[in-house]
């Protein structure tokens, strides 16, 4: 297994998984290791240009969370792209099924993605899912 490369799947829309996903990916990169990120599901919408919308919390550590100094999730993600180069791609079928066009998205991110080329580079190295 390739462990200088992670692969980090995110189809959550919760407050917790999505900031963990991004720390995940903003220490791996910033780290030296491959970072590429997929976006798909009920994480996607909360990375569409404009938007302020706050994912729910899924417990009670999420809403600690609040307030705090701490960096965000898209801060973190887009942290990791720029300190750390990592990749960042959006799931083509969650953008057809939410009506995302690819200029709603941040200019960071890649071009549209299937979940079947993903899993194909991402063969014999480490996959972790939010």
């Amino acid at each position: 297994m390739d462990s200088s490369k992670i692969n980090i799947v995110v189809v959550s829309g919760t407050r917790e998984r999505l900031q963990m996903a991004a720390m995940v990916a903003s220490v791996g990169a910033v780290s030296g290791s491959d970072v590429t990120v997929f976006l798909s599901m009920n994480s996607l919408a909360f990375f569409v240009e404009g938007s302020d919308e706050t994912p729910p919390a899924e417990g009670s550590f999420g809403r600690l969370m609040e307030g705090k100094k701490i960096p965000g999730f898209r801060t973190l993600i887009e942290q990791a792209v720029q300190l750390g180069d990592a990749k960042v791609f959006p799931c083509s079928m969650a953008m057809d099924v939410l009506e995302i066009a690819s200029d709603m998205l941040p200019s960071y991110f890649g071009a549209p993605l299937g979940l079947t080329k993903f899993l194909h580079d991402a063969k014999g190295s480490q996959v972790f899912t939010f």
